[in-house]
């Protein structure tokens, strides 16, 4: 099996139809069986994919119309979660990327606090509240990534309910990006 950084680069045959979203506007197409397809990003649960000129985002729950190797990297590509529930929460946010940026919106500055939140008194399960917000207000692609937010952190056993709350103040700027971000977009 090859892990997703070998995918990232090459050239596939789409075996199946498959519905992608355009970048940065996440308008709905679909892609037919046999369109080639260039693979520009191959990070986190998703790919960037570059067909007809577009840059399209083709989601984890439909990679096997790229191949079997492109479904089974995306299955290894979650951490093994470990430590305190916020910790975990964390690691599961640096696995979602902007789709356009090869870099996770935490290394891009875009979360700006998570807290976690009892769902009642003697409840076991608690309430992941995440406040971030979008490199742009506009975003086309801001949905697809509160989405993808609230099904990663479902998946910690004791998050029972995700919200995502999207501010516009402070305004992003790049000077909130890490230094990993940085070094990587080479805006040092």
């Amino acid at each position: 099996m090859a892990n997703m950084s070998e995918l990232k680069g090459l050239t596939v045959t789409l075996a199946r139809d498959v519905d992608v979203l355009l970048i940065p506007d996440a308008y709905p197409v679909n892609l037919v069986a046999g369109t080639d397809v260039y693979i520009s990003q191959a990070l986190g649960t998703s790919y960037t994919v570059i067909a007809d000129g577009k840059m399209m985002r083709l989601s984890g729950d439909d990679a096997d119309a790229l191949g079997e190797d492109f479904a089974e990297a995306l299955k290894s590509a979650l951490p093994e979660l470990e430590g305190s529930p916020k910790e975990q929460v964390w690691q599961l946010l640096k696995t979602c990327y902007d789709p356009e940026i090869p870099v996770s919106i935490v290394d891009l500055g875009l979360i700006y606090s998570v807290n976690l939140l009892e769902m009642g008194e003697g409840a076991d399960k608690i309430r992941a509240h995440v406040v971030m917000t979008l490199t742009a207000p506009a975003c086309g692609m801001g949905p697809i990534l509160l989405e993808e937010i609230k099904q990663k952190l479902v998946v910690i056993d004791e998050v029972a309910d995700v919200v995502v709350e999207l501010v516009f103040d402070p305004p992003w700027s790049q000077e909130m990006m890490s230094d990993e971000a940085k070094l990587t977009l080479g805006v040092f």
